[in-house]
């Protein structure tokens, strides 16, 4: 085990959010990853929530689950994917969980009296926690992502902790800044001013950035680079070029085009071991190579916020799609449905037949929910290639309930608590956590193991009998349906190892050509140089649709 002698990097933001911080980070592991070192990754939330569990998707995007359970933000599961990595929940941190663990730890008395105070004592548990994760994940670097962007109030806490940790440690702990420098066509010239007032704030915050990554929708010139260099005391060379790309997968061989990863190792003093980039490589040399397109649609709820759009919603369903297209050589085309547009247009469901595969993806409540029943009767009734996850599972039981087996009225206890077929139900070890509003108590949070059923599409695809899959739902297939279920011609293709959980569900290959449906969710293993193989057996299924 290593005792804090690793190294430690800070990304953080300026001029804006949402201009790819996450994906820089990402991307910085991968390439130091790449050199032969030791990799983990720590996100800093700025708000108060203690975790991402409660946090509407439309607000917030996607929840991410790791293999502990614990719900973060959707940037864990670009360091995972980036870095393949199964990353500890305590690499995640938000202000909410800082403060429980400093009030924790005042009520326990273990500050022996003193009077509490922001610094030094919350300051010393950020930095507790960044340190500890060199240890518990025997790293030789940590990179950690602070949220927001240089100036917000809320994240000054954490910026006083990295100040804090480089003041004492000035050769362990390099700063980098993600910025953005519009492009504003009637100008039509490049503009550096936000990006010399962010590091102004920065400044002000006892912090100078070593490294600044610059976005934009174009390269940048030397004369911006000259700009930059001049007026936020860095040097020329430690301002990388990020100019927006086909794909975020291209993001670290740019980096390293620009030399970025020696860069950083000679500013922590360590040796710049040979660079393996194979694997991106390739992958990209795939993208490049895919012309044929693969139509896929996505029937969620959770699309629209205000005027606009929120792929982050569904973030790692969307990137597992992408995974599986690049290894199948062809290129994926998402389009978005929205449930609700089936449950009162009859004729809606007629333009399913234009897709390859249709995915129905998780969530929680009654919206859009007969809508999302309408779509998976007329992909099984059709034999489109259908991918349910989570609560798209539960959905494809019920549909095949109702319209295969008749059982009138079949639907889940979360919707309708009287219905006369809950084949969809809370288990009665969970009901008791439900009725007290122990919400939390009842949810299945994180890995789970499984075991499929030979000769299965399942089977098939895993190549093994025994996984380890990552859930987050309440509701499980009721265990008084599961043979009726069956003998109506539905497979359970993975169960728990107790055998009462249902975890994957499918049609035979003789009746359909993809229905399968998960209780887990597969694109949370997903990564782009490995893609998941349910989500690469549902491409080549689409790929091969007529």
């Amino acid at each position: 085990m290593k005792k804090n002698s690793g190294k430690y990097i800070f990304v953080l933001g300026g001029v804006m959010s949402g201009i790819g911080k996450g994906i820089a980070t990402s991307s910085v592991g991968a390439i130091l990853k790449a050199r032969g070192y030791s990799m983990t990754a720590i996100k800093i939330d700025p708000y108060v929530n203690v975790d991402a569990g409660t946090m509407n998707p439309t607000e917030h995007g996607e929840v991410f689950v790791m293999e502990c359970g614990l719900e973060t933000d959707q940037d864990m599961g670009n360091y995972e994917r980036f870095m393949e990595l199964d990353l500890p929940g305590s690499n995640y941190m938000t202000t909410g969980s800082v403060y429980q663990e400093v009030i924790r730890k005042e009520r326990n008395l273990e500050y022996k009296g003193k009077c509490v105070q922001i610094i030094p004592h919350v300051t010393d548990e950020i930095i507790r926690t960044i340190r500890s994760a060199i240890d518990k994940n025997n790293a030789d670097i940590a990179i950690t992502e602070i949220g927001g962007t240089a100036g917000d109030y809320e994240n000054m806490l954490f910026m006083e902790a990295a100040r804090q940790m480089k003041l004492k440690n000035p050769d362990d702990v390099l700063f980098i800044m993600i910025t953005y420098l519009p492009y504003p066509p009637k100008v039509g010239e490049m503009k550096t001013k936000p990006t010399q007032q962010a590091v102004r704030e920065l400044n002000a915050n006892g912090i100078n950035p070593d490294i600044i990554i610059a976005r934009s929708e174009v390269p940048i010139d030397k004369k911006r680079k000259e700009k930059i260099a001049l007026f936020c005391n860095v040097e020329e060379e430690d301002i990388i070029s990020a100019p927006d790309v086909e794909t975020v997968y291209e993001v670290p061989i740019n980096f390293e085009r620009d030399d970025l990863s020696r860069r950083i190792l000679k500013k922590l003093s360590l040796s710049p071991r040979r660079s393996d980039m194979k694997k991106w490589y390739d992958l990209n040399e795939n993208i490049k190579k895919s012309k044929r397109e693969v139509k896929i649609g996505i029937a969620g709820k959770y699309f629209g916020t205000g005027e606009f759009l929120l792929g982050d919603s569904y973030i790692s369903v969307i990137e597992a799609i992408k995974h599986a297209c690049y290894k199948a050589r062809v290129r994926p085309e998402i389009e978005w449905l929205n449930s609700e547009n089936f449950e009162n247009n009859p004729d809606a469901a007629r333009g399913l037949k234009n897709y390859g595969g249709i995915i129905v993806p998780g969530g929680f409540g009654s919206r859009g929910i007969e809508g999302k029943i309408k779509v998976i009767e007329h992909c099984r009734k059709n034999k489109i290639p259908l991918l349910g996850l989570c609560y798209g599972m539960q959905l494809s039981v019920i549909e095949f309930s109702r319209n295969v087996l008749g059982l009138k009225g079949a639907n889940t206890t979360e919707i309708d608590r009287m219905t006369e077929n809950p084949v969809i139900d809370i288990m009665p070890e969970q009901k008791k956590n439900l009725e007290d509003k122990n919400y939390g108590a009842t949810m299945r949070l994180g890995a789970y193991t499984a075991f499929l059923k030979k000769g299965t599409i399942a089977y098939k695809a895993y190549g093994k009998g025994k996984i380890s899959e990552r859930h987050r739902h309440r509701w499980e297939v009721n265990p008084e349906y599961i043979e009726k279920i069956e003998k109506g011609g539905m497979i359970f293709s993975g169960r728990s190892e107790d055998g009462r959980l249902m975890e994957i569900v499918e049609l035979p290959k003789s009746v359909h050509p993809f229905f399968v449906g998960t209780q887990f969710h597969p694109e949370f293993k997903s990564t782009p140089l490995s893609s998941h193989p349910l989500f690469f057996e549902f491409i080549k299924s689409a790929k091969n649709k007529k």
